[in-house]
């Protein structure tokens, strides 16, 4: 795991050594960092989001976002597994109101395409009140490709994969450097 600058230098936060920048590759809007695995079609994705508003306990925000991933996928099923509160204690943003973990799957297609592949999704959520602001940090880890999707590929087995420790870590240690990235 190694330092990553996010947004401009404004955040950081620690991410396995194996990963490509996808800004590179592709245009990748303003309010998001991507992540790409060279060898197993995992992504990483940071985003700063506007604080979704919601009446009931901030549980409920991830579990919003988790919904609101499953439709922009298009998923043709959607499930959450696990869902737990990190602790303030446990986490680098010091600026956090709560942090939320979920663990879930989703079964989705790439590109448009019609195989659908089951990915499963570890997203991490950390609101931040005081800028009015959802930190959302999202794995997705495909562990079941169809043999119709353009994924469809062998994975060398000599691939380390992201796993759950991984993004923990990342999720546990983002650190904001520059309140101006807020417009403070």
């Amino acid at each position: 795991m190694t330092e990553q600058l996010l947004f401009g230098g404004a955040f950081s936060l620690e991410l396995p050594v194996n990963r490509n920048d996808m800004s590179v590759v592709r245009q990748i809007p303003d309010n998001q960092e991507v992540f790409a695995h060279p060898q197993t079609d995992q992504s990483l994705i940071i985003e700063l989001m506007e604080e979704v508003e919601t009446q009931q306990p901030d549980g409920h925000a991830i579990k919003t976002h988790f919904e609101d991933l499953a439709t922009v996928n298009g998923s043709a099923s959607s499930n959450i597994i696990q869902t737990e509160e990190i602790p303030p204690n446990e986490i680098s943003l010091h600026q956090a109101g709560s942090c939320w973990y979920i663990l879930g799957e989703q079964s989705i297609a790439k590109f448009k395409e019609t195989a659908k592949n089951l990915v499963q999704i570890h997203m991490g959520l950390i609101r931040v009140p005081k800028y009015s602001t959802d930190v959302l940090i999202t794995l997705n880890d495909p562990i079941n490709i169809s043999t119709e999707s353009s994924s469809h590929h062998a994975v060398p087995t000599s691939a380390v994969r992201w796993n759950s420790g991984d993004f923990k870590r990342a999720l546990q240690s983002i650190k904001l450097l520059d309140p101006g990235v807020f417009g403070v």
